[in-house]
């Protein structure tokens, strides 16, 4: 028997080399390779799709008073509604219809649902909406754009195949006519309100909600720097300002409750003033937070430092400024690595939010 052959000789050398990659970083090591957000939303269920454009709807700039969301076969055409005010589905509000298909949405999709709009509003049972976009990870088909782009053809299309597409799909219970005064209705109706979301356009406004990285990853955008303190404290600061001075009090044992009360000890003066800045640069990641993670992801950091830090507050210590200086030292070593804005809290914040505790009671520093 003849030997079998030596198969490197007779493959090109560039097909027996090792495949040519870049030096891997710890971060693809960890979490592998990342996946844009345009192809991510493609995965996603039709009830993930619908809680995604909720938290868009939720982070806009212009800002709806309340956004809700709407599940289940008797949500009569309507997935995520923004609400203008308090007079709610019956003043001034926007629908985003969600369709999570395998392929971009065409007429024969959406046009039962503007069917339901009609019938539903036509009934009363809500406001004809300002607006009504259909929200999809694919889009928009080329002829369903062209009839939502062309209100006057959208309505004729709608006539045409009301009867193929319409009629049975309305409702559960009955096949719904277009005749009498419901056609009257349909015939009067502003087919304008009728447009659609490009998903990228819809993914790049997310960008700009405080959900987009808890979502997608890729971390948080550089803080700003902030300001300095007032000269002249503001209202908000009047709590911990007062135990603060009640701690330098019981430091020197006499009634200290003003700056201009520390002149005789200008390491306190010292101390005053960098206590405030490290309140207000607590303060700025409030703020920050606000615009960039998720609620409750700034309530979580500061219940994660007054974890660590309350027995030491409530132990024994000689005097209330000790207590402080304890407290304020023990929260900048605290182990902070659940907390999504960990990555960009500072030395700084930790201090100040020592100080934000005690502005709501929840620390204090004389016993």
């Amino acid at each position: 028997m003849e030997d079998q052959a030596d198969i490197s000789k007779t493959l090109p050398a560039d097909e027996l080399a090792d495949p040519e990659q870049p030096p891997a970083n710890s971060a693809k090591i960890q979490y592998g390779k990342v996946i844009p957000p345009q192809q991510q939303i493609l995965i996603y269920s039709p009830e993930e799709w619908e809680t995604f454009i909720q938290e868009w709807a939720t982070g806009k700039k212009t800002g709806y008073a309340k956004v809700v969301r709407l599940a289940g076969a008797t949500d009569m055409g309507i997935d995520v509604a923004g609400l203008e005010d308090a007079s709610g589905f019956f003043g001034i509000w926007d629908n985003f219809q969600c369709k999570h298909y395998d392929s971009a949405l065409t007429p024969s999709d959406v046009l039962p649902e503007i069917g339901k709009m009609l019938w539903h509003s036509f009934n009363k049972e809500f406001s004809p909406p300002r607006a009504y976009f259909f929200m999809a990870p694919k889009g928009c088909g080329i002829s369903l754009q062209k009839l939502l782009l062309k209100p006057t053809a959208l309505k004729e299309k709608l006539f045409e195949k009301w009867g193929d597409w319409c009629a049975g799909k309305i409702t559960s219970t009955q096949t719904i006519q277009l005749q009498g005064a419901f056609l009257t209705y349909c015939e009067q109706y502003d087919y304008s309100s009728f447009s659609y979301k490009n998903p990228l356009e819809v993914i790049d406004e997310h960008r700009h909600t405080p959900y987009f990285s808890a979502r997608f990853g890729g971390g948080l955008a550089a803080r700003p720097v902030p300001g300095k303190p007032p000269v002249v404290p503001a209202d908000d600061e009047s709590r911990y300002l007062h135990h603060l001075f009640e701690a330098y009090g019981d430091n020197k044992k006499m009634m200290l409750t003003k700056l201009d009360d520390l002149s005789s000890w200008p390491e306190l003066t010292s101390h005053y003033h960098r206590q405030r800045e490290n309140f207000y640069q607590a303060e700025s990641l409030r703020n920050f937070a606000r615009d960039t993670v998720p609620p409750g992801t700034f309530e979580s950091l500061q219940d994660e430092v007054h974890a660590g830090i309350v027995d030491i507050a409530e132990a024994v210590h000689e005097d209330g400024l000790s207590c402080l200086t304890a407290v304020t030292h023990a929260a900048t070593m605290l182990p902070l690595t659940e907390n999504g804005l960990i990555s960009v809290v500072k030395i700084h914040d930790r201090r100040g939010i020592c100080h934000q505790l005690a502005n709501v009671d929840r620390l204090k520093w004389k016993k």
